[in-house]
């Protein structure tokens, strides 16, 4: 990641990285790991690992976030991140904007929401929420969907 965090102080909020008991950083470059160590006093220090060293984790996380540009290898990481979600807990996935061309990925090669989207469905996350988090990439958060059907 080249281009500066936005909004640090505010960032740390709307991502909730204060609030988790047990957080999971994965590919997070280092400005990021620094906030989300930073905006936890007398919380557990955030975990964090590369994507290749996602199958050795065996703990369960409060929150989760994932850094990921490319798409190629990606679904088989955030299948492999939802498993490690605690009930009730939020999955973040940080893509690059689509027409921006700062990122490393040309944008043929960028992960998007949508492919997120599509593997989490799978194991009943829904995207409820988006937050910038540099001028070339955004986070989105996955929570538990909520059931369909008729309201009483």
């Amino acid at each position: 990641m080249s281009a500066p965090l936005r909004n640090p102080g505010d960032l740390a909020a709307r991502l909730d990285l204060a609030l988790p008991e047990r957080l999971l950083l994965v590919d997070a470059p280092e400005p990021l790991r620094a906030l989300a160590q930073s905006a936890r006093p007398g919380r557990p220090e955030p975990d964090a690992v590369e994507a290749e060293a996602i199958r050795a984790v065996k703990e369960m996380y409060d929150a989760i976030l994932v850094w990921r540009e490319e798409r190629p290898g990606s679904q088989a990481l955030l299948t492999r991140a939802a498993k490690h979600l605690s009930s009730g807990g939020t999955l973040w996935v940080v893509v690059a904007r689509r027409k921006v061309t700062g990122p490393r990925t040309p944008a043929v090669h960028r992960l998007s929401r949508e492919d997120a989207a599509k593997t989490f469905e799978k194991v009943g996350l829904a995207a409820d929420r988006e937050v910038p988090v540099t001028a070339w990439h955004v986070a989105h958060r996955f929570v538990k969907a909520k059931p369909r059907g008729y309201s009483t």
